[in-house]
């Protein structure tokens, strides 16, 4: 596997995230070397959840949006959940902060409805992408060409459709961001 040692990871997630969607790629980009903080409109701890249900752990936050700066960090990561990118969609400081990745060039990852940002942050036109299929025509209209496979990886951006999709995803992530 890819060692990421020295490599900075933001994880931008709110109330709401899919707990496995953030938990298990994290655990997967620590393990790999690299330092994931999660960036958050809110601080201290945010709730994610087991598909309806809520989680029984709470995720503690790094560092706020307003803390952070996309400068600091080597790529992103973006889980999915779909209160947690429906939420974020309407946050402008969210969306500038994805935005500076994309316009950065830097790797993004993200798995189910996590897409949904990039769309407002202006990163799918041209790509082809996967994700949680509700996503399907949101990513085409923006000008995406959505596939439905397990992992998809276009340039620097990774996508995958479901927690079942977590093993490809991660592999896939850990290769791009170790790529730079």
């Amino acid at each position: 596997m890819a060692q990421l040692t020295g490599k900075k990871i933001a994880c931008v997630a709110t109330n709401g995230f899919e707990f496995v969607e953030l938990d298990k790629p994290k655990a997967a980009l620590e393990e790999a070397g690299a330092t994931v903080e999660v960036i958050s409109p809110e601080e201290g701890e945010i709730q994610g959840v087991d598909h309806d249900e809520k989680h029984p752990d709470k995720t503690p936050v790094d560092k706020t949006l307003a803390e952070a700066s996309a400068d600091d960090y080597d790529a992103l990561l973006l889980p999915g959940g779909v209160m947690n990118p429906d939420q974020l969609r309407l946050s402008n400081e969210a969306i500038s902060f994805i935005k500076e990745f994309v316009d950065a060039g830097k790797p993004i990852a993200a798995i189910c409805h996590g897409p949904w940002t990039l769309i407002n942050a202006g990163g799918v036109k041209g790509k082809t992408m996967t994700s949680w299929p509700s996503l399907q025509v949101d990513l085409t209209n923006a000008g995406a060409e959505w596939v439905d496979e397990q992992v998809v990886r276009d340039g620097k951006l990774v996508t995958s459709r479901k927690p079942d999709d977590i093993p490809a995803f991660n592999r896939e992530m850990i290769q791009m961001f170790a790529e730079g």
